[in-house]
């Protein structure tokens, strides 16, 4: 019975000296949670900018200000032509090209951006070529860091090979979709993209329908 009452005695100073030491332990420790953060940002504001502007830069996106500037190959996967050197239908007209993207500007969450194409194509067994310049919109904006993106593109094309009595000069327009990672390696990363890529002859008949997929690099500045 004594023995008991000694254990049972011992077992109450045990959990009031366990108590002591979580007391203890909770005071010592370091304060957390928003306003905790406050005041250590209050008394450090170069580590508050320095954590800023570690977030500002993280991420697969770009500044609004800053430029990219991407260079690619492109291969038509599909294109089908219609009344260009001969009457009627013709596939696999499309063969290569070589495509370069320049971000002019931002606005509204759209990118604006100057498309330049030198495409090759084989169209009633004779070679052509032309080169493209379009003006493009691109949604989201390169800055939203987000990877996907999609968007659309006019403007001119000008042959520097054409099959003869075909038009010179050409309605461009594309549809695209693609992934891009920004700065992976520094200022540069990669894309790949897919879409539509058609022309519309403009003095004389003849089109071109084709779909196409490419890939290259990014570089920012």
């Amino acid at each position: 019975m004594e023995y008991f009452q000694i254990s049972k005695t011992f077992r109450i100073i045990v959990f009031l000296f366990s108590i002591l030491i979580g007391v203890n332990s909770m005071a010592g420790a370091p304060k957390v949670g928003r306003s905790a953060a406050a005041k250590y940002f209050a008394k450090n504001p170069e580590e508050q900018l320095k954590t800023v502007r570690t977030m500002a830069s993280d991420g697969i996106g770009l500044k609004s200000e800053e430029r990219y500037l991407a260079f690619g190959v492109s291969l038509f996967t599909k294109s089908d032509s219609y009344d260009w050197g001969m009457s009627g239908k013709e596939e696999g007209v499309g063969k290569y090209g070589l495509d370069m993207n320049y971000r002019l500007s931002e606005s509204n969450f759209v990118d604006y951006a100057l498309r330049v194409s030198f495409n090759e194509y084989l169209a009633a067994g004779q070679k052509a070529n032309k080169m493209s310049f379009m003006y493009s919109a691109t949604l989201p904006d390169a800055s939203s860091k987000f990877p996907l993106y999609f968007g659309a593109a006019a403007g001119a094309g000008v042959f520097f090979t054409q099959l003869p009595a075909e038009s010179p000069v050409t309605l461009d327009y594309q549809l695209f979709l693609g992934l891009r990672i920004f700065n992976l390696f520094d200022t540069t990363g990669f894309y790949v993209e897919g879409g539509l890529k058609n022309h519309l002859q403009v003095t004389s008949d003849g089109q071109l329908n084709g779909t196409y997929i490419s890939a290259g690099a990014l570089f920012t500045f």
